[in-house]
């Protein structure tokens, strides 16, 4: 295992080779670690690389990114902390930059996979930084307030897909549609489906995301 500033598990692809490979970087929810998603991240093709990371701070038996600010109305309306937001996303990067040499990582096709917290801070890394990514998968997340207005350049035609349960109780699915409707006025490839169910992956929904993952790395 290579060190990078973050916890993590890195699958390799089914066939190395020399040359460098795709990857998915994938991020967990509030409450949970870095093996959380391997079993969907494993269903996506063979020829990548996915580096799952684990969050850095504590939360009960699992990790979270970011501690909630609840001043705005509760969970329903909840935001990230600033201050561990701000910090986490740095610590993502750091630790991208570094899977990419440790690992082999096409530099050029780096995507990113999140669910819950992991999916508000995947979208809003693209926003930090459209050019790095070549496409993100944003399960059951919302677009913080730090990001709504961000207009950045090179978001036109980025393949994002958001999804999610229109019984959840967690992230209402107003506010993933919210963030779809987001990238859609920024120029984005959108693909937005709420599926019945609450606070987690579907069958139907994982099916989505190896379909939708497969079109960007074949």
């Amino acid at each position: 295992m290579s060190d990078l500033p973050l916890e993590h598990v890195h699958i390799g692809p089914d066939d190395p080779s020399d040359e460098p490979a795709p990857a998915v970087f994938v991020l967990h929810g509030r409450g949970a670690n870095e093996e959380d998603l391997l079993p969907v991240a494993r269903s996506l093709p063979d020829g990548l690389h996915i580096v799952s990371l684990q969050a850095p701070n504590r939360l009960q038996g699992g990790y979270t990114w970011y501690d909630l600010d609840l001043t705005g109305g509760g969970l329903h309306q909840s935001q990230p902390d600033a201050v561990d937001f701000k910090r986490s996303r740095e610590l993502i990067i750091e630790s991208i930059d570094a899977a990419v040499e440790a690992y082999g990582i096409d530099d050029d096709h780096i995507g990113l996979f999140g669910f819950s917290q992991g999916a508000i801070t995947s979208l809003s890394l693209l926003l930090d930084a459209p050019d790095r990514y070549a496409w993100v998968v944003a399960l059951h997340g919302y677009l913080p307030d730090s990001h709504s207005d961000v207009d950045p350049d090179g978001i036109a035609d980025k393949p994002v897909l958001l999804a999610a349960g229109d019984a959840d109780e967690i992230i209402p699915a107003a506010r993933t549609e919210a963030a779809a409707d987001r990238f859609e006025t920024l120029g984005a490839a959108v693909e937005y489906t709420s599926y019945a169910g609450g606070h987690g992956i579907g069958p139907a929904e994982h099916e989505a995301v190896v379909e939708f993952v497969t079109k960007q790395v074949a």
